[in-house]
């Protein structure tokens, strides 16, 4: 994407303009409007932009082809998000998912329950590859929970947040997760392995800190927990074999055997499994693998926890990142970014300016757009050029890209998870954040491993 032509050469100011007009194109619908999609305000600039390079005489096969070499550069998360929504459904079928779900909901306990809260949605976001979902399912259930306790749920929610976001970040069937180290073009193993750095030191701190927030001297009934994991048992899926899937995951990870493959191996594991514990047809295999594992008569607490991936499942998410991709060739295509990297050139010459200025960049279009996929994808297309100016390997952007993009979303009180949140757990975004320990750390921890230097990798 970064060897495409400019077609356009505008003055820095009138850049600033059209990049402050892109932004509130974007963000005006995002915020204003309920429950508006990124795709329309995404399309929407496409189109302005293409009346822009119109107006400049650029010839629209130009800047097709602008888009067209834009979205060809991260095709590998277009077939990744593929095999991540069919690998979702197999662990359902599997038991593999269930299974560690109904393992994790152990470490419940009333007495540390901020703590229990934030390791269990921790547990599960990683499960599932969704937060939102965590959040929206047993998140819930966590808040009843708290209630009945007489806890305060400002924390509770903080707690909940704090460990969907970690699960969601450090999963390799998050959507995020995939097109941070897509869209740089980095393997989404070694992009998860490089997080550690950051986001472990982020999830100690936030243990320590909802075990020292924790009603140690309390007691409660957790009869609502036990009906949970009475729930998941009684779906039958549940089975110690089918762990064997997350550990061909570990191991293949470990030993740097790409994605795609490492994923294929896995579905394969996860497959057999299936066909020996349910016994399921060709027929609900094909369906499963396209629609998502689904299963009738599930508890209705559940049933949104297990009824979900297959290749339809992806689409939301390929369709965002192609548009978005678009939106990113005409930018460059029609000289707005590179002007405005060529005024900021002689700033970003160090490791730690790149990092403040790719935080910065994530933050912004987080807080002014309210959309976490954005502020990926955008902040992730621009800095790229520059980290490899720098001769920093790629792995260092994309991990900046969700300490600063995927876990600050639900911070902003007008973004998508935050309003999403909110809307769910009843507590707002501003009552909850000072608690939201695991997503502010992060930010503060990727700003200190770029001035210092301290796990940032060169080519």
């Amino acid at each position: 994407m970064f060897d495409l032509v400019q077609h356009h050469k505008p003055e820095k100011l009138e850049a600033f303009i059209m990049i402050v007009i892109v932004f509130l194109m974007l963000g005006y619908p995002m915020l204003g409007i309920p429950n508006m999609v990124p795709h329309i305000p995404v399309l929407i600039t496409i189109i302005f932009l293409l009346l822009y390079g119109a107006i400049n005489k650029v010839k629209f096969s130009l800047l097709q082809e602008s888009m067209i070499q834009s979205v060809s550069t991260s095709m590998g998360a277009v077939f990744l998000f593929f095999f991540i929504g069919i690998l979702v459904s197999i662990l359902m079928m599997s038991g593999a998912i269930p299974t560690l779900m109904f393992l994790g909901l152990n470490v419940i306990s009333t007495k540390v329950f901020y703590l229990s809260s934030f390791l269990i949605t921790a547990i599960i976001g990683m499960a599932i590859g969704s937060s939102l979902t965590t959040v929206a399912t047993l998140g819930v259930a966590l808040m009843g929970m708290s209630n009945a306790f007489d806890l305060s749920p400002a924390i509770t929610a903080g707690a909940i947040v704090s460990g969907s976001f970690f699960g969601d970040k450090m999963s390799p069937l998050s959507d995020t997760t995939g097109i941070s180290a897509s869209i740089v073009g980095v393997d989404l193993f070694d992009h998860i392995k490089n997080m550690m750095y950051t986001t472990v030191p982020a999830f100690i701190i936030s243990s320590i800190a909802f075990a020292l927030l924790s009603p140690w001297n309390k007691v409660g009934d957790i009869s609502s927990v036990e009906q949970f994991r009475e729930d998941i048992l009684s779906i039958g899926l549940v089975n110690n074999l089918s762990l064997i899937c997350f550990l061909i995951l570990i191991i293949f990870s470990i030993f740097k055997v790409p994605a795609i493959m490492t994923i294929i191996y896995t579905s394969i594991a996860g497959l057999i499994i299936s066909i020996i514990n349910n016994n399921y047809s060709l027929q609900e295999i094909s369906t499963f693998l396209f629609e998502g594992f689904s299963k009738a008569d599930l508890p209705q607490n559940i049933a949104p926890l297990l009824n979900r991936g297959g290749i339809n499942s992806m689409f939301f998410t390929l369709t965002i990142v192609i548009l978005a991709l678009s939106l990113g060739g005409l930018l460059f295509g029609l000289g707005i970014i590179p002007t405005l990297l060529d005024s900021m050139a002689h700033l970003l010459v160090s490791p730690s300016r790149a990092t403040i200025c790719v935080v910065l960049t994530a933050l912004g279009v987080n807080y002014i757009v309210g959309e976490q996929y954005l502020s990926i994808l955008l902040a992730g297309k621009t800095f790229k050029p520059i980290y490899d100016k720098l001769g920093l390997h790629s792995k260092n952007l994309s991990r900046t890209l969700e300490d600063a993009g995927t876990v600050v979303n639900p911070l902003v009180p007008w973004g998508v998870c935050g309003v999403f949140i909110t809307s769910v757990l009843g507590v707002s975004t501003l009552t909850y954040l000072p608690f939201a320990f695991f997503c502010y750390l992060c930010v503060i921890l990727t700003i200190i491993s770029g001035f210092t230097g301290i796990s940032i990798s060169k080519k």
